[in-house]
């Protein structure tokens, strides 16, 4: 058996999870999230808890088993917590800004990069004085939320020699010493 898979999903209260066929839905106060089931997994609610449970052993069926069961229990964690994540800008002069949806991005290019952001997303930026700027974004979904962390953070990824770039609040950056001085 999957150890992920056969673990039950708890449903908190204000959250409800409805299947219809092969869909899922889940619905709670921060918002609602769907995914389709496919390979022949089924999911079945009872007693407050979700189960999903696999058809065979086969190699495909154990596989999809605790996907989509991490997969429910991220919507159903999104739905009633959210997911919340920070970025920090580290470099002389980059600033962070947003309007609205559109994120404004001054990361030491000769033009600023405008960002468009999904409107299930919700952006916070701040900028105070003598600390690096933050970019805060907020989300019921977690793939959706990852992803667009990931874009923002390819615009400037952090560089090893002196930690220039756009990193997770929390994240170490592995540093490298520069050139050895007196090398002969």
């Amino acid at each position: 058996m999957s150890r992920i898979g056969k673990l039950p999903i708890n449903i908190p209260s204000g959250v409800t999870v409805t299947v219809n066929g092969d869909q899922v839905n889940v619905k709670g106060p921060k918002g609602e999230l769907s995914q389709v089931i496919t390979g022949g997994i089924t999911v079945t609610t009872a007693d407050g808890q979700v189960v999903v449970s696999r058809p065979s052993d086969d190699k495909e069926h154990r596989a999809l088993h605790g996907l989509y069961r991490a997969l429910i229990h991220n919507m159903v964690v999104g739905v009633s917590e959210g997911y919340k994540k920070e970025l920090e800008l580290v470099g002389v002069g980059y600033r962070a800004a947003n309007n609205g949806q559109v994120l404004d991005l001054s990361l030491g290019y000769s033009h600023n990069i405008y960002l468009k952001l999904p409107k299930e997303i919700k952006i916070e930026t701040k900028s105070e004085r003598n600390k690096n700027p933050l970019i805060i974004l907020e989300s019921c979904d977690k793939q959706l939320i990852g992803q667009v962390c990931s874009k923002i953070r390819s615009f400037r990824k952090p560089e090893p020699y002196k930690g220039k770039g756009i990193k997770f609040v929390g994240e170490v950056i592995r540093r490298k010493s520069g050139k050895s001085a007196g090398a002969k």
